[in-house]
């Protein structure tokens, strides 16, 4: 679920996204551009392994016009850092992967690149021991929350 100012987006098992991809068509999210944008276009990479999680993830990110990169699972998100070609300002992860864990990824991304700042995104992020210098939020999360802590993180 990501809630909205007035409500909620709920979603099931079952694939709602031509639902949500109209809504958020008709509903552009309202007085962000003005005063929350940052000030150079930041590049975040989004590595989550379900599929209509990222795709609303990258939405709002890309609402807020951020560039987003987006990965499926640590592998794909590797191949993305280690290409030398993208700029990554923020690598914003699920902790409950398919093929390793959200903090073990993190670990491998900061070998390859030091200063980035790691965003970790989980249901159970009261469980998740966030490595020292590196930032979580719990789902479900706002779209404000979100916005707040990405830019607070990039600031």
């Amino acid at each position: 679920m990501i809630a909205y100012r007035t409500g909620s987006v709920m979603l099931s098992q079952q694939s709602r996204m031509p639902d949500i991809q109209r809504w958020f068509s008709s509903n552009p999210i309202q007085g962000f551009k003005e005063s929350t944008m940052p000030d150079a276009a930041s590049t975040i990479l989004v590595v989550e392994d379900d599929t209509i999680v990222r795709m609303l993830i990258v939405d709002v990110l890309e609402e807020l016009e951020y560039t987003v990169l987006e990965a499926e699972d640590a592998t794909s998100a590797l191949k993305l850092v280690m290409d030398s070609g993208n700029r990554i300002d923020l690598l914003m992860t699920d902790q409950g992967l398919p093929d390793m864990k959200g903090t073990a990824l993190a670990k491998k991304v900061i070998e390859l690149r030091p200063d980035l700042p790691v965003l970790f995104a989980s249901g159970y992020s009261e469980n998740i021991d966030v490595p020292p210098g590196m930032h979580s939020i719990g789902k479900p999360f706002s779209i404000d929350q979100l916005r707040d802590k990405v830019k607070s993180i990039l600031v």
